[in-house]
């Protein structure tokens, strides 16, 4: 095996938006850093589900169907 080929591992500390933190090995940083997050899967919608909507800007969707709303497949 090849020396030092693999990154050093250390105890970080991440911090949530909510405020809440923990501890967990990682490459980023050194040993003791904070990791503060902007986004996390606390807070993101991506995550919690929220804003089911879609949003159609310009008109882009209905583009969409008026040019192949009428294609099907034949079998």
């Amino acid at each position: 095996m090849k020396k030092d080929l693999h990154p050093d591992y250390h105890m970080i500390t991440v911090k949530m938006t909510d405020g809440t933190e923990y501890q967990t090995r990682s490459t980023w940083g050194s040993e003791g850093d904070v990791l503060t997050l902007d986004i996390d899967p606390t807070a993101h919608p991506a995550w919690t589900g929220g804003n089911q909507r879609l949003l159609d800007q310009g008109g882009q969707v209905a583009k969409f169907n008026k040019r192949f709303g009428g294609l099907t497949l034949k079998r």
